[in-house]
């Protein structure tokens, strides 16, 4: 008798353990696991109806005032118009470049002292202090000097943009760095490298990686400081253009070129992480 139940109870696992595992596979909700694709892009597709359908219809049926806040079809209509008649995207290039080179000024001065912030102990005793302090202080409370400084023309523009990326960025590759697994360096000591070679070849690559995902956040701050900069003595740009715009009462200008900022924010996140994905496929789908 008990050799016979203990055979039925044998036979009865491995189906006991596929239906749960079945229900596990039908759950929502899983603590990092990851899903399909298909989920990912149709989740994705329906906060954005959700978004654009509760906006239409507060607009439409008079929830909210349709003077200051137009439904979207009269958006996306102005935003059309903007494109085709008039030189919107002409400023809308011109925003790029001020993001792009800007941020690659940024990013060609906070990469290389943050990676030797987060290798030498003498280089952060001597820079973070600086680069610390410089980060709490507001970007737009440098407007007036660096419209002393460089004028109302692009210097300002570019040099606001820097000031509001730099610093952070510093920070970010400095903790990514200090991360750096301690045996690799150790091992490459061991195997005879010296400081420069240990540096090129073992901390460099190890936190590659992760500069990258810094530099695609602080990218994103970068975009958030753009009206800022466009707003003063600037007449091309998406900030000049929002900012005519609320000067005649054109919300749905000013709506459009949000719509265009968040658009290019999107943009810029997707190739950024498709270099990830494509300089370094050997790392999880889940890492950019």
């Amino acid at each position: 008798m008990g050799t016979a139940l203990s055979e039925a109870i044998r036979r009865a696992e491995p189906g006991s353990a596929a239906a749960a595992q079945k229900r596990r596979d039908r759950r929502w909700f899983e603590y990092k696991r990851a899903i399909p694709w298909t989920w990912t892009a149709v989740l994705g597709v329906t906060v954005w109806i959700l978004f654009f359908g509760l906006w239409e219809i507060a607009s439409t049926r008079g929830w909210v005032n349709a003077l200051f806040m137009p439904p979207p079809h009269q958006v996306l209509r102005t935003l059309y118009a903007m494109l085709v008649e008039q030189s919107f995207l002409s400023d809308v290039l011109v925003s790029i470049y001020r993001i792009v080179v800007s941020f690659l000024l940024a990013c060609a001065v906070a990469i290389p002292i943050g990676v030797l912030m987060g290798c030498f102990r003498v280089v952060d005793a001597f820079f973070n202090p600086f680069v610390a302090a410089w980060r709490y202080l507001p970007a737009p409370s440098f407007i007036p000097l660096l419209l002393m400084w460089f004028g109302a023309g692009e210097g300002s523009k570019l040099a606001l943009l820097f000031i509001g990326v730099v610093f952070f960025l510093a920070t970010l590759v400095m903790d990514h760095t200090r991360a750096v697994r301690t045996e690799l360096i150790e091992t490459s000591m061991t195997l005879g490298a010296n400081r420069v070679q240990i540096l090129l070849t073992v901390v460099v690559p190890a936190v590659l990686p992760n500069i990258l995902i810094s530099m695609r956040q602080m990218l994103a701050v970068s975009w958030t400081y753009l009206v800022i900069a466009e707003i003063v003595a600037a007449t091309t740009g998406i900030g000049a253009v929002m900012m005519r715009g609320q000067r005649f009462l054109h919300v749905d200008e000013i709506m459009a070129g949000i719509l265009v900022i968040g658009l290019l924010g999107l943009l810029f996140d997707f190739l950024f992480r498709l270099a990830h994905r494509s300089l370094f496929p050997y790392l999880p789908r889940g890492s950019s």
